[in-house]
């Protein structure tokens, strides 16, 4: 083996020290591992300093955000759990940074889209609702840009030596694209309609592997309707084997004991619950049996007489106050006559 090939075999050993700045990056990186749980990656590219600014505020007491190198952060997780594994290793690079948190992963999701920050249109920007010229006052002198207005069909006037919208006026709808002009005027009135978030890419789970942000966001929508649909499922497979719970048997009790009720009627079996079903039974059965026989044996005296009920409903409806009599009909006697019938009988 050649001197050469000896020399590339040898193991690299770093003889300086390393620089001081990268030492306090490294030990910070070390602490900042070693006490939160989950590190979220997010995408840097495009991203502004004010938002960034702003999230950092936002989110102060629930994490931390840091830009560092991702060596020194595969130096740090080295440190704290004894090796990085593949999967997370490969996720470090590019403009990437690192948010590190103890809060439920679902949950920091939220909060991260909760806390969107608002900021000046930009050109291939899409809407994400109407935006409107405000009617009123500008701080704008007349100039050329009154010839962008007027392309954008936005009524202007001049007054007081400024630029005055005439009226509430559409610029561009929701899901559509925004065009440099339309760019332009929205920063020159001072509109601020984009909503710009952290792009989360995904999750460093205590050191162990890496989880995509995909499969932590959680439609609360969506999951409360299948929550909702698994507990009717539930319920409704509780009442049909009658698993004793104060649910279904608050359910199931009374329907039993109606069934019971109508099972003692129908057997004749009298009850404090029966007895008025059985009388009133007995009393139409006396009331048909009487119907039948007055035609026939006209000597024993038998009348039945009945209000005519269609008619009383009828007048109800119309909102007719006056009270009339009831015409005699054929529906079933009155309990004067159910009772002079059975008399006559006996």
């Amino acid at each position: 083996m050649s001197s050469v090939q000896q020399a590339a075999k040898r193991a690299y050993s770093r003889t300086r020290p390393y620089p001081q700045n990268k030492t306090r990056i490294l030990s910070e990186l070390e602490e900042l591992v070693k006490h939160y749980n989950y590190i979220f990656l997010f995408d840097l590219h495009e991203l502004s300093s004010r938002i960034l600014h702003e999230y950092r505020y936002r989110l102060r007491g629930r994490a931390v955000i840091k830009v560092a190198k991702h060596n020194l952060m595969r130096l740090a997780l080295r440190r704290v759990y004894g090796e990085v594994p593949p999967e997370v290793d490969k996720e470090l690079f590019g403009e990437r940074a690192y948010i590190f948190t103890n809060e439920n992963p679902a949950l920091f999701v939220r909060i991260v889209e909760a806390n969107a920050v608002r900021r000046k249109a930009r050109g291939g920007d899409v809407a994400p609702y109407d935006i409107i010229a405000p009617a009123g006052p500008t701080n704008l002198s007349p100039g050329p840009i009154l010839s962008k207005f007027g392309k954008l069909k936005i009524p202007t006037r001049v007054q007081e030596g400024k630029i005055w919208i005439a009226k509430d006026s559409p610029v561009v709808k929701a899901g559509q694209q925004i065009t440099d002009e339309i760019a332009d005027i929205l920063r020159v009135l001072g509109v601020e309609p984009i909503y710009e978030k952290l792009r989360l890419l995904g999750i460093i789970w205590r050191g162990s592997r890496f989880v995509s942000i995909e499969e932590v966001s959680i439609d609360v929508k969506k999951y409360t309707e299948m929550v909702q649909q698994a507990a009717a499922a539930a319920r409704n497979l509780a009442l049909n084997v009658v698993y004793p719970t104060p649910e279904v048997l608050s359910a199931v009790i009374p329907a039993a004991h109606m069934r019971a009720v109508a099972l003692a009627v129908k057997l004749g079996i009298v009850s404090k619950e029966t007895l008025p079903a059985l009388l009133a039974r007995a009393s139409a059965e006396a009331a048909a049996l009487a119907a039948v026989i007055a035609p026939k044996v006209p000597d024993l005296g038998i009348q039945v007489a009945q209000q005519s009920q269609v008619q009383q409903a009828e007048q109800k409806a119309e909102g007719e106050k006056k009270e009339e009599k009831a015409e005699e009909g054929e529906k079933g006697p009155s309990e004067e006559d159910i009772a002079s019938g059975l008399a006559s009988l006996f």
